[in-house]
């Protein structure tokens, strides 16, 4: 069963199939402690190749930690081809054969839109459309344009969905809850959006080519502040 914690009402629950940046960030954020000056690795190059070209991660603005890498395997318990999200350590891992996972920092729901559960890939999409929900454009008229009954957004490097989207059902429902590019680089390992799981382009063109539709995914239960239920 799906655990959506802190959700106190309809209009709540709209608002995590946006997606988008709330504005609010943690303020226990690994972000908002200083970093040091890198150099990023070539995968988090530009990307020219795209029907959209995805510009190269900015150096110093992703922490090290966050950047992707296969690591030892912290789930044994899941089979190969599981997707494990810890959003209190703003990881991401995909279970390999022989004790590895690739590991990926990711930005996750802010404040009381934190929910943990079990679902599946149900299909993905590449450079998928955004439609702001009904009660999301309710609050935000600016939204009309995208909304579901005008179609959405057009795909492209400002769509919040970015440039690839894994969506998550349960019990073949819908559960409106993404995993899914971004152009916001600063957002990763913060607390920022509306309930999704935000990733680097490059790095959700990475898992998209990974996964298989029927994938698990399992959103551990998230411990920051005023997200418990």
């Amino acid at each position: 069963m799906m655990k959506r914690r802190s959700f106190l009402g309809v209009a709540a629950f709209a608002a995590l199939t946006g997606c988008a940046s709330t504005g609010n960030r943690s303020s226990g954020s690994v972000n908002a402690i200083a970093r040091q000056p890198s150099v990023m690795p070539s995968f988090y190059a530009a990307v020219p190749t795209e029907p959209y070209p995805i510009p190269a991660v900015p150096p110093d603005v992703v922490p090290q930690r966050f950047w992707r890498q296969r690591v030892e395997n912290p789930f044994p318990d899941e089979r190969v081809g599981t997707i494990v999200v810890d959003p209190n350590a703003f990881y991401l891992h995909l279970v390999e054969e022989g004790g590895s996972a690739m590991r990926y920092g990711v930005g996750v729901g802010r404040q009381g839109f934190s929910w943990s559960g079990d679902a599946v890939v149900q299909y993905k999409r590449q450079w998928p459309r955004w439609k702001a929900p009904d009660d999301m454009v309710a609050r935000q008229p600016e939204l009309e344009p995208y909304s579901v009954a005008n179609g959405g957004m057009d795909p492209g490097l400002d769509n919040p969905l970015g440039a690839r989207a894994l969506y998550l059902f349960e019990n073949g429902q819908d559960t409106l809850y993404r995993i899914h590019g971004n152009p916001e680089a600063q957002s990763i390992g913060q607390a920022v959006s509306s309930g999704c799981i935000r990733m680097l382009n490059q790095d959700v063109i990475d898992l998209y080519n990974r996964v298989t539709d029927g994938a698990r995914v399992v959103v551990r239960p998230s411990q920051m502040p005023d997200a418990l239920a």
